[in-house]
């Protein structure tokens, strides 16, 4: 088993102003990775970083500071939205490999990362979770309280857990959900 001690959450928005943190944390907290020493409360890091636009831009240099300087004791994972102007997303992956090309990350490196993006907003996912449907097309109805969110994830997360296939799941979420289950293989072995 992998010696990964820490999980960093790259994620859209600003500190206090966005539903995404209660569910990321509360997701990864209730799977529990096994290749994390759960002790202490540092085990998982919110890092918000702005617009897409912004998160592109500082992801290469996280990347350096997060997980190549911390000697491989660290995660990183990159949540973003995918939006109208993006078709779905490996497109939205390789915007930012371009970006960590050009600043001088190689492919084995940003191949660590693990991407998670929703389609148009992760209040898709939560409808999805809440109630069995959405319509990436659209953006989800807006969260109001963290804790709609938090029990999205711990939904999400028993899903997960079971292993079984997920009915109706839309293709943002079956894509992270793939990339999850990649990195889960690969601190495994």
């Amino acid at each position: 088993m992998a010696s990964k001690t820490a999980i960093v959450c790259l994620h859209e928005g600003t500190r206090g102003h966005s539903i995404d943190p209660v569910f990321i944390n509360k997701l990864i907290r209730t799977l529990k990775p096994s290749w994390i020493r759960w002790q202490g409360s540092n085990i998982v890091r919110l890092d918000p970083c702005g617009g897409r636009k912004d998160l592109i831009g500082l992801f290469p240099q996280k990347l350096r500071e997060v997980v190549l300087a911390a000697g491989g004791n660290t995660t990183l994972m990159v949540w973003a939205d995918v939006d109208d102007d993006m078709p779905d997303c490996d497109a939205l992956k390789n915007e930012f490999w371009r970006e960590a090309e050009k600043q001088g990350v190689t492919r084995d490196q940003f191949d660590q990362v693990v991407f998670l993006f929703a389609k148009d907003r992760i209040e898709n996912w939560i409808e999805f979770l809440r109630t069995g449907a959405t319509d990436e097309s659209k953006e989800g109805p807006r969260i109001k309280h963290g804790s709609e969110a938090a029990e999205a994830a711990r939904i999400l997360a028993a899903q997960c857990q079971s292993g079984a296939p997920i009915k109706n799941i839309p293709p943002s979420l079956e894509w992270s959900c793939k990339n999850w289950r990649d990195l889960k293989s690969r601190m495994n072995s």
